[in-house]
């Protein structure tokens, strides 16, 4: 389990992920486009609201706005499907991405203009297109279009501009803009990209929500687990088998059954509604992981005992 990054209800955020190795995870239209369905449902479902995209072959980037306090659990489901689909797809085994993903907070609207003109500036820098609103797998064509967008936040962006032209020369005034030569600022808990002193302000968000957590059980979207894909592929490392095959009409397939069933809700801290879906246990009824959770956890507590003895 990893530690929290400094982040509270409402605060900004420019982040990214990429392949491994910068394996080309989402060339090709297809995975660009179930990456963005998934990109739809997780932010309806964890109530995430997105400002802007952009995809490239071997990495991503968002703006968006930790509208519920639940970011950690809405990367840990977005990356955690999206590798599922691309293994499934693609074939192969491990962790796709380089990273859980990387985050900087933005201090506010002004600087939340910049984060997305840079965004949007990707496939400019890289030599894909010379216009950015000619790249098709970002969020540029979605603003003044006299309509809701289905996944950005649109009406948001559209009043930091106030109109198209605003929005054209604020993006190409920034088209030399570096992120290392913008203020930002490293802390131990991620990058700002902001005034040093916002940091301050920041913190005492940040440690007001922590405060209020004391109070009761640590909320599981403050923490950062392991990204379930890579939970799955360690685990299949060490039994030498895909999960798929897995006997579960056997008794040793049942006990690595237990056994992935652990990892999965203490290292990748997935809910059992999720953790349904998955082989093996897609036979089993959602009421009895619970007992099947906690007997398991018995088992390997015990068996843990007697290898110390």
């Amino acid at each position: 389990m990893k530690r929290v990054r400094i982040t509270y209800e409402g605060a900004y955020h420019h982040a990214m992920n990429r392949g491994i190795n910068d394996e080309a995870i989402f060339s090709g239209s297809k995975n660009k486009i179930q990456f963005l369905d998934y990109l739809k449902a997780c932010s309806r479902n964890l109530k995430i609201r997105i400002f802007a995209y952009c995809i490239l072959d071997n990495h991503y980037h968002l703006i968006l706005e930790n509208s519920s306090g639940r970011m950690s659990d809405f990367f840990r489901e977005l990356n955690g499907i999206y590798g599922m689909y691309y293994r499934k797809m693609n074939g192969g085994t491990g962790y796709i991405f380089q990273n859980r993903y990387k985050s900087t907070l933005i201090q506010d609207d002004s600087y939340l203009q910049v984060a997305i003109a840079y965004v949007l500036l990707n496939p400019v820098r890289a030599g894909i297109v010379k216009n950015y609103a000619d790249y098709h797998w970002s969020s540029a064509n979605e603003y003044f279009t006299n309509k809701a967008s289905e996944l950005v936040d649109n009406d948001f962006v559209e009043g930091l501009f106030q109109s198209e032209r605003n929005l054209v020369d604020f993006v190409y005034s920034r088209l030399p803009l570096d992120f290392t030569n913008f203020p930002l600022v490293q802390t131990k808990y991620g990058m700002l990209l902001g005034k040093p002193e916002f940091m301050e302000t920041a913190m005492s968000k940040f440690n007001r929500r922590q405060e209020g957590d004391s109070l009761g059980v640590k909320r599981v979207e403050d923490l950062f687990y392991e990204p379930v894909e890579k939970v799955i592929w360690e685990f299949e490392s060490k039994i030498g088998m895909r999960i798929e095959d897995i006997n579960v009409n056997t008794h040793s397939g049942k006990r690595l059954r237990s056994e992935l069933l652990v990892r999965l809700k203490d290292g990748a801290g997935l809910k059992y509604v999720e953790i349904i879906d998955i082989p093996p246990f897609t036979q089993l009824r959602l009421s009895s992981l619970g007992k099947l959770y906690l007997d398991s956890k018995n088992r390997l507590r015990k068996g843990n005992e007697k290898v110390k003895k």
